[in-house]
């Protein structure tokens, strides 16, 4: 089967087309989940190409608001030929933050470019109470983790997600927060140029899974799709697998102080002027016909 088809098969499958447990069969179920309580532990797991105007956001997040009831292991998966996220990486490892760990975890680009990857690694090798599988343009700020620490008291769930998120309009690249970010420093945001969003599922970058969930069946890693390397960023499809591997779309909690920046240009993408114009007018389409169903009225 190619790849075109592998792709459309999976997406469909994930619809619930076809049953989850013919690709994953090893979900432990509620009773085999620790039910954790007291002080947990959390993995963050980023990956960042060519946006560390970005990334600077979302690790400054953990400086301005370090978390004081919960110890959060950041992992950053990365390419070291992008030089500009790898001395980013540098400056914020010299950043000590109590209760915070970084993880710089580098990798072949080609591996970096399937999400799924690293995913799957940070996953069956994590040793947290709790995952957070998200993307480099989120921020944890105002009492974020700690409250999460607070909710996910003797929780069993395979995942979960915030029940609201503070997003921006598609800001183009001339916008101030972005050009900010090229400096490597920390930075923290306007919050005025944030709107309240309401998710209906646990979407690619507000994943929260259990540890023993993610130690038992990694991220797709029996979809050898999602396990292949390739030679440029490719369109991330396999959180919608993982929420059918996992027989849930996500439990909503309510979680303060996510905030995400979204924007025209996806830099991790290559390709040709008129491919990237294709790509921003179908981004706005989509924002046009989606927001108005999440955005708080």
């Amino acid at each position: 089967m190619n790849k075109k088809l592998q792709l459309a098969f999976y997406r469909l499958a994930a619809k619930g087309l076809v049953p989850a447990r013919w690709f994953e069969p090893d979900l432990p179920p509620l009773e085999e989940r620790m039910a954790r309580k007291g002080r947990l532990s959390l993995e963050v797991v980023s990956h960042c190409w060519n946006y560390s105007h970005l990334l600077v956001y979302q690790l400054s997040s953990l400086v301005c608001y370090p978390p004081r009831d919960i110890d959060v292991t950041m992992t950053v998966f990365y390419a070291p030929e992008d030089k500009k996220t790898e001395q980013l990486l540098k400056f914020f490892k010299s950043q000590e933050v109590p209760g915070v760990r970084w993880n710089w975890r580098p990798m072949p680009r080609q591996e970096l470019f399937r999400r799924g990857i690293g995913r799957n690694m940070a996953a069956l090798e994590t040793k947290a109470d709790w995952v957070w599988f998200t993307d480099c343009d989120l921020m944890f700020r105002d009492n974020c983790l700690d409250a999460l620490a607070e909710l996910l008291q003797g929780r069993r769930d395979a995942l979960i997600f915030p029940q609201e998120e503070h997003c921006t309009d598609l800001l183009e690249d001339d916008n101030p927060m972005l050009k900010s970010g090229g400096e490597e420093q920390v930075l923290d945001i306007d919050v005025s140029e944030f709107v309240t969003f309401h998710p209906s599922r646990a979407t690619g970058p507000l994943q929260i899974t259990h540890g023993d969930v993610c130690r038992a069946v990694g991220y797709c890693r029996n979809i050898s799709l999602y396990q292949t390397p390739v030679e440029s960023f490719a369109k991330c499809h396999e959180d919608r697998a993982f929420r059918w591997l996992l027989r849930s779309q996500g439990v909503p909690l309510p979680i303060p102080g996510v905030y995400r920046i979204r924007h025209i240009k996806k830099g991790r993408y290559s390709g040709s002027e008129a491919d990237t114009r294709l790509r921003t007018w179908l981004r706005k389409l989509q924002s046009r016909r989606r927001d108005p169903l999440e955005r708080k009225s």
